[in-house]
Order: structure tokens, then sequence, then C-alpha cells
């Protein structure tokens, strides 16, 4: 499912626009992209939590050339799914 799918579905189950659909997505991304920046865990209870990871400077090979490379530290996004989504998911189809 890619954004227009995702927005298109919200339309239908929320009976709102397209439009207003996707400016809750994109909201909702600012929102999320605009805690983990200031530091921040953004928890949706039944659904994960999204946090950062500090990654440490390494060294790195170019697998073309085999030379090593000095990869500079960098903070990343994590997301870690809740106990309700990972069973909703686990369960089997019938």
């Amino acid at each position: 499912m890619n954004k227009s799918q995702l927005i298109e579905a919200i339309a239908d189950k929320a009976d709102i626009s397209k439009v207003k659909a996707g400016d809750a997505i994109d909201a909702f991304i600012g929102a999320v992209t605009h805690a983990l920046k200031g530091g921040d865990v953004v928890t949706l209870i039944g659904f994960g939590s999204f946090s950062t990871a500090k990654r440490a400077a390494r060294v790195g090979r170019n697998p073309k050339t085999g030379k090593e490379i000095k990869i500079a530290a960098t903070t990343t996004p994590k997301f870690k799914a809740g106990k309700a989504l990972k069973e909703a998911v686990s369960k089997k189809k019938k």
C-alpha cells in the first residue's frame, strides 16, 4: 500500500474527502517527525512506538572497490510494533 492508497482507504473508512484524509496523513507525519527531531518518543497504544536510535561512526567498505570508507555517526528513526498490531498481523485469515 502506498500513500495514495492509504489516503483512499482512510477517506472511505472515515467517510471524509480524500483531500482531508491526505491533510490528516500529512499532519500525522509532520507531528511524528517534529517529535522525533525533538528527541521524544511517540507511542500509540495497540499500534506501536516511534523513537530514535543513535548509530556510532564506523568504518565500512566500498563493495565495488573494497576500499575502506568512514561512515559518519547518525540518528535514525525506529518503529516497534505494539502487541495488538503484532497479534492482528499474525492471525491467519480463514
